[in-house]
């Protein structure tokens, strides 16, 4: 029988006062030990993404949009199963502050399946799916070559997702920098592959769209096994994974993990079409517009990824203070959660204000593609605060298992208004791009309101019962 791991916290003696707890600083500084390995993964991934495009685009422009084009209808069942399987974090934290490994076994083990079973099923589905893609309309040369890529990268969405699994528990147990290293080695492993296999470098030969693939593939996998390897031998954490993983299964455990995690998949959903739906709607503008579009997204969506790796440490550290019953502390974690989302936020923003337009000259030199996006970056400057304020508090909630109001209040904030205002300042009042993401930045200041509303509300009502 393995011995229990030691206690990280202990509640105070009856009557005793939020006081005692530890300070503001110091629950801070605990989430920004967290956050900080979170977020170094959050940014590797979006390089990695960065390094497949430029290393791809060398081969021609069919062969990236062939690329694009795979990586498109693969999102969006990897987003959902990157929420799905959030779940895991959020009842491994709770039984790290409860000090019950048994209920952390019992997560990891119906996770892991969970994960398994999704990403065959999603393989399943995209390699059905292949004789069918000239439904999407897209160019000849792109849907010809689409095939090479997207059914090796469909086999690759299984270790993908086990990945995340595993991830998940290793940050829910708070130690995120293992996971960090071996995610990092499995991101150079895949651009060194890239390398030999895309262009045929040392003896390789050269596979073209399909040596990024199987680069994907094989790097995916190294990653998998590193972390499994690692969370079963390593003595820190080794206490809280199973040993026994083929045992049956239990249908209340699925059900648990499904009930957390299908509104969070759902929210996380939400907001990425709502995205993409707009940049769809921009597409109809012309191609101008959208290249525009694309320069003021990926420069959001990188800075996103900051209040995104604190929004993934307060779900732990709210989880794991809801665990061990610590609820007076709650507000000091969720303030030190805000503050930071915030404070990096609005650095980005007056970026965004007074650099942008050299900023996005540094992607594309087309004058104006280059007026188009310095615009939509100030919109962005302003919406980045709102972004960060609604992702935190949504991590928060997930936290203490509140996730199907805040998957209602991201509908009625993207699709309810978000997209609906975007459409109509674009096309009825004529202000193009601009007008899309004036919407967008609307959406998103109602979604950030009503979830910092709603997370401060739920976490007041839990610390007044415990005291």
């Amino acid at each position: 029988m393995l011995p229990a791991p030691p206690a990280t916290h202990h509640l105070p003696p009856r009557g005793t006062s939020a006081r005692d707890w530890p300070s503001f600083a110091q629950e801070s500084r605990e989430t920004l030990a967290l956050a900080i390995p979170l977020i170094a993964g959050q940014l590797g991934h979006m390089l990695m993404g960065i390094a497949d495009t430029v290393m791809v685009a060398r081969l021609g422009v069919a062969e990236l949009g062939a690329v694009t084009f795979g990586n498109t209808l693969m999102s969006v069942p990897y987003v959902f199963g990157i929420g799905l399987l959030s779940s895991v974090s959020v009842r491994v934290s709770q039984a790290r502050g409860a000090e019950r490994p048994e209920e952390a076994h019992d997560a990891l083990r119906h996770g892991t399946w969970l994960a398994l079973v999704l990403g065959l099923l999603v393989a399943g589905l995209m390699f059905a799916a292949v004789p069918f893609l000239d439904v999407f309309r897209q160019s000849a040369d792109v849907t010809a070559l689409a095939p090479d890529y997207l059914l090796i990268v469909a086999a690759s969405l299984v270790p993908a997702l086990l990945t995340v699994v595993w991830k998940n528990h290793a940050d829910a147990l708070n130690h995120p920098w293992p996971a960090f290293w071996i995610m990092f080695g499995g991101i150079l492993l895949n651009v060194v592959l890239n390398w030999l296999w895309i262009y045929g470098k040392l003896g390789f030969p050269a596979m073209g769209v399909a040596g990024a693939a199987w680069a994907t593939l094989v790097s995916r996998v190294a990653t998998a096994i590193g972390l499994i390897a690692w969370l079963m031998y390593a003595p820190a954490v080794r206490a809280w994974t199973p040993r026994r993983w083929f045992e049956r299964c239990r249908r209340s455990s699925f059900v648990l993990l499904l009930t957390l995690g299908i509104p969070s998949s759902l929210q996380l959903l939400t907001e990425v079409a709502a995205f993409a739906a707009a940049a769809l709607l921009i597409g109809t503008l012309g191609s101008v517009p959208l290249a525009g579009h694309q320069v003021a997204i990926t420069c959001a969506a990188t800075t996103f990824m900051v209040p995104l790796g604190f929004a993934m440490a307060m779900t732990v550290r709210v989880g794991e203070v809801a665990g061990a019953g610590e609820w007076p502390r709650m507000h000091r974690v969720l303030l030190g959660g805000w503050a930071y989302a915030v404070l990096f936020m609005s650095v980005t923003m007056i970026v965004f204000l007074i650099w942008g337009r050299w900023i996005a000259a540094q992607f594309v030199h087309d004058s104006a593609v280059v007026e188009i996006a310095a615009g939509l970056l100030v919109i962005a400057g302003v919406f980045q605060l709102f972004d960060g304020l609604q992702v935190v508090s949504a991590g928060a909630l997930r936290g203490i298992a509140d996730v199907k109001v805040p998957a209602w209040i991201a509908l009625a904030a993207y699709w309810g208004l978000a997209i609906p205002l975007g459409a109509l300042l674009a096309f009825k009042v004529g202000w193009g791009a601009d007008g899309m993401w004036i919407g967008l930045a609307g959406g998103l200041a109602i979604a950030a309101i009503a979830l910092a509303y709603r997370a401060w509300g739920r976490l007041t009502d839990r610390s007044a019962a415990a005291v």
